[in-house]
């Protein structure tokens, strides 16, 4: 399901009703628990936060004068994806969150490199997204993000 908007608020207009407070609680969840310096906005069809490119001029490698990409947020045909580029570029990170899963959710996490994917909203478990979203810093991401992906 692609949904085809240019803001925030306009992608949340377009949310499947039944998915739609799910999907708002998980949005709040990210913005209320980044640190600070991240900016939300519209990045690829999804909604994203990201390192402003006032912060970070050098910007994102792969599309020049894009803000660099942290976390992105998108509903999918069969369910709810959360994108964290931490996990993907920190094994620790990812290392932690499928122990600490587990503690918050009766499910195995349904993940990809990047992606958490959740197929039924109540499965959700804010708690834990709160707790993830809190682990890096502006600063932080840049460094790991410089240090490995930019050559």
């Amino acid at each position: 399901m692609k949904i085809e908007v240019t803001s925030v608020e306009e992608y949340l207009s377009q949310i499947p009703e039944e998915r739609k407070p799910s999907f708002e609680k998980l949005c709040k969840t990210v913005s209320e628990n980044l640190p600070d310096g991240f900016e939300i906005g519209m990045s690829y069809g999804m909604i994203a936060w990201s390192v402003p490119l006032e912060t970070y001029p050098d910007g994102y490698h792969c599309k020049a004068n894009t803000p660099l990409p942290f976390i992105s947020l998108a509903s999918q045909k069969n369910f709810i994806a959360l994108y964290h580029m931490g996990i993907y570029a920190k094994p620790e990170l990812l290392q932690w969150f499928v122990e600490e899963f587990p503690k918050h959710s009766t499910r195995k996490p349904d993940m990809g490199k990047s992606c958490i994917r959740f197929k039924k909203p109540e499965d959700i478990p804010f708690d834990l997204i709160a707790e993830l979203c809190k682990k890096i810093t502006v600063e932080e991401w840049v460094e790991v993000y410089e240090r490995i992906y930019k050559k």
